[in-house]
């Protein structure tokens, strides 16, 4: 593992191997929060391994299987399950296991909060950024591998059921149904979620197929807050590239979330987010614009999230001028200036793990390429994101890739520009 991921979460993470596939069966009751699955995971080993190691939290694993249905030995304490194949197998060998396990999912604790599988009044909300994935699945919980997903998932028939992908399937058999998605698209294990519960669907007009999943008491209102998301689609399609997924799904729960929150083609609202005013429409694109930055580009070290929520964040601030209301130059000035009283003692493209979720990398990501519009002109930053979002489609990203992509499209040494922006801890004049 990179050792800027191992620096920021130490636990997470395994090596020596790439997940192609995770085939995710899940049998969930509400109710009492019961949840057995199996895991098979399709890997191809990248150095000789006799132990596979994964991440997973509380969870009780009944039984490890190999493809060829010998039960392997294994050992499962302080979140990482450790199994012992029969023989040391070589670099570019493939290995599928299976994995049967169960229990009562919870979030896992971090300095962040619970994240992952999160029971709501009536449901479940799966949010698992940075490392939330192991609440709910055995993984290799890093950001800079992604694999293909199935998920298939039975639960009781009066719940919907959201996964990513495209919904292949569903049954009805008695007071359950099961739902199927795939996702093909490869996706890292943060950006895996499911959503459960009393859901009604609504298809949202668009070019790009949109919908809405919401209670039916929910549906209006969220109708009304969402009756813009198009324009925004159209406006970042100009911008950035086409919309890099198959469709966009914005679930709404009953209950009240404190933030919104992005998945690989999904992004889940709280009921006190569905709302006109800018408070809330600036989330609804935000969220959007995490589907090309995070989600179809994600980033390979948590360090670099400035390239996840500086992106977003500006593009809040392109769709407030697209829609009429305040400037990009407005906006820019306002937080520069709320920036220079703040402490300046944060470094964009590195700001620790205790820093993750900083405003100030949120803004001063958004400050950064704002200035680097104007260092180069509108031509140049906007050819810039086409291609960052063409040449790095569904692929891992990085600062210093970034850099080399706007150098490259503008024809200018803008290493002294970066420096200042990116890695030295005093707020550059907005120039």
């Amino acid at each position: 593992m990179s050792d800027m991921n191992s620096a920021y979460f130490p636990r997470r993470g395994n090596e020596g191997y790439l997940v192609e596939t995770y085939d995710l069966t899940l049998d969930y009751r509400v109710g009492p929060n019961r949840l057995s699955a199996v895991a098979v995971i399709t890997l191809w080993t990248t150095e000789p391994l006799s132990t596979v190691t994964l991440d997973l939290a509380d969870l009780r694993v009944d039984r490890v299987i190999l493809q060829d249905g010998r039960r392997l030995r294994y050992d499962h304490q302080k979140e990482k399950l450790r199994v012992r194949l029969p023989a040391q197998v070589p670099a570019g060998h493939q290995l599928i296991l299976e994995i049967v396990y169960r229990g009562s999912p919870h979030p896992t604790s971090s300095r962040y909060g619970g994240l992952g599988w999160e029971q709501l009044n009536d449901g479940v909300l799966v949010a698992s950024q940075p490392t939330g994935a192991p609440s709910w699945f055995p993984c290799d919980d890093r950001p800079d591998h992604k694999s293909a997903y199935r998920f298939t998932i039975t639960t009781a028939s009066q719940y919907q059921v959201v996964a990513n992908g495209r919904l292949a399937a569903v049954a009805h058999s008695g007071s359950t149904s099961t739902w199927s998605y795939v996702q093909d698209t490869p996706m890292a294990t943060y950006l895996a979620t499911i959503q459960i519960g009393p859901y009604q669907r609504h298809e949202l007009p668009g070019t790009v197929p949109q919908r809405l999943v919401a209670p039916i008491r929910r549906l209006p209102a969220a109708k009304d807050a969402l009756a813009r998301q198009d324009a925004m689609m159209t406006l970042f399609s100009d911008l950035f590239g086409p919309y890099p997924f198959d469709g966009y799904t914005v679930v709404v729960t009953d209950d009240r979330l404190e933030i919104p929150i992005e998945a690989q083609g999904i992004s889940m609202f709280g009921a006190n987010h569905m709302d006109q005013d800018w408070s809330n429409q600036r989330l609804i694109a935000h969220e959007l614009a995490h589907q090309w930055f995070g989600n179809s580009l994600t980033l390979g070290n948590w360090r670099d999230i400035w390239l996840h929520e500086g992106f977003a964040c500006y593009s809040e601030w392109l769709w407030s001028e697209a829609s009429n209301n305040r400037s990009t130059d407005d906006h820019a000035r306002t937080w520069h200036s709320r920036l220079k009283h703040e402490p300046e003692d944060l470094v964009l493209a590195n700001p620790g793990p205790a820093n993750l979720f900083d405003d100030r990398v949120y803004k001063r990501g958004a400050l950064t390429l704002h200035a680097l519009r104007r260092t180069v002109g509108d031509a140049a930053f906007f050819g810039t994101l086409r291609k960052w979002t063409a040449e790095y489609r569904h692929g891992t990203v990085s600062t210093e890739g970034f850099a080399k992509v706007a150098e490259a499209v503008s024809g200018r040494d803008l290493s002294g520009f970066f420096e200042a922006w990116l890695w030295d801890e005093r707020l550059p004049p907005l120039s």
